[in-house]
């Protein structure tokens, strides 16, 4: 097969280089704005050219005895790449995301890709769920099931959900952008627009990192449609005033001194994609061991430190899917575009106004940096938890307890 992307009549499309290597399938010739069903299909020339890739790639050299205090050790980054390269199936796992019904449709003039997981439960509630940076889809693969098909105790059975798990615009099928301007916001009002789409007068809405953002502000822009809001990841930044400091806890002192040491210390990722994302971009798309350290350094951080999540064989093709989405796609720049629009949204850091929507908060404690009192500040927090196990990537680390907690928030809300 030509190296390109089967257009809508079947021909191979040349033009558009940075175009995601995917089969789509139509059933008819509607517009743009139809949903349209979906199928991921890598031409092997693109996985053949990663591993040739991946092979010829330029190692440089470390200093020793520095291990993850200066980024991805050389050793770690040569075995898991050779890994990917030589061992890891892209075949087994791009079928595992195709046993889930995909499909795709353009809203604000953005492609938006998803996967519409519907339960058996004929009273399931709908439910989006959405992902963060340096994630994706991935992220929710294995809440699927027990999301949508829960526990056969009876008990459960009004817990069920219809899923509609999105790719935020410019990230893995649903990119790359060609236009700036996807804020949060932005993004926030083309999935309230999706879920209309979709028929789905009443939803609850989950988000982890990114998805933390955009979540909330759905509830803000379509609070009539949208029945709860759960999050995970949640970053709650003090204003300034030094009372708010007054009266945490020792547990939540230490998650504000970690979210000082994440900013002072770690944030590096953070400033170079809100400033410079186009000069990023050419690296991590030319250069897959460059974009796998960019994001498994992440991975490596950011999971639960005792849980070795990074180095679990299962975990570890969970992780290089995640990087082949990015890497197949070409979304590098276009994730990381991002944050640029964050930085510069000056709606994104004006005071906004109190969430009225129910909102539960699920808590990582090894990892989050969600203080209390702050979060009730910004949202309507009718449920929190904590966790001493899973990380910031929940759903991926802890799948069942995870799906445990959203059932559990959403029981409260609706009341049964």
């Amino acid at each position: 097969m030509p190296d390109g992307i089967l257009n809508r009549e079947g021909r191979t499309d040349m033009s558009n280089p940075a175009a995601e290597k995917a089969i789509l399938l139509t059933d008819d010739d509607s517009s743009d704005t139809a949903i349209r069903a979906f199928r991921i299909e890598i031409p092997q020339a693109e996985i053949d050219d990663l591993r040739f890739r991946l092979r010829r790639t330029r190692w440089p050299r470390e200093l020793s005895g520095v291990g993850w205090k200066r980024g991805v050790p050389l050793g770690y980054l040569i075995e898991l790449a050779e890994y990917w390269r030589t061992s890891y199936d892209w075949r087994e796992h791009e079928a595992g995301i195709n046993r889930f019904p995909q499909y795709t449709t353009v809203i604000d003039g953005a492609p938006v890709h998803f996967l519409h997981v519907r339960s058996m439960a004929p009273d399931a509630t709908p439910l989006m769920l959405i992902h963060g940076w340096p994630g994706s889809i991935v992220e929710f693969l294995d809440t699927i099931g027990p999301l949508t098909d829960p526990p056969a105790d009876a008990s459960k059975r009004s817990q069920a959900f219809h899923l509609v798990i999105p790719s935020i615009p410019g990230h893995g099928f649903s990119g790359p952008l060609t236009a700036p301007g996807w804020t949060h916001g932005r993004i926030a009002k083309a999935f309230t627009e999706l879920m209309a789409q979709l028929g789905y007068e009443r939803y609850g809405v989950q988000g982890g990192d990114a998805g933390a953002i955009i979540a909330p502000e759905m509830a803000r822009l379509d609070p009539t449609h949208v029945i709860g809001v759960h999050v995970n990841a949640l970053v709650t930044p003090p204003c300034g005033d030094p009372a708010e400091m007054a009266g945490l806890t020792a547990a939540e002192q230490e998650r504000m001194a970690r979210y000082q040491r994440f900013r002072e210390d770690m944030a590096a990722y953070l400033h170079l994609q809100s400033t410079r994302p186009q000069t990023l971009a050419y690296g991590l798309t030319d250069s897959p061991a460059g974009q796998l350290a960019w994001i498994v350094e992440k991975f490596k951080e950011w999971s639960d430190p005792a849980a070795r999540f990074a180095e679990d064989i299962a975990h570890t093709d969970r992780i290089l899917t995640n990087v082949s989405l990015y890497w197949f796609t070409r979304t590098a720049g276009s994730s990381a575009n991002r944050y640029y629009e964050a930085l510069h949204d000056p709606t994104a850091w004006a005071p906004k106004v109190r969430s009225r929507v129910p909102t539960g908060v699920l808590v990582s404690q090894t990892q989050d940096v969600t203080i209390r009192c702050l979060a009730e500040r910004d949202h309507n927090v009718v449920h929190w938890s904590e966790f001493e196990r899973g990380g910031h990537f929940f759903a991926l680390e802890q799948p069942q307890q995870f799906a445990a907690d959203v059932r559990e928030f959403f029981r409260r809300v609706r009341g049964n």
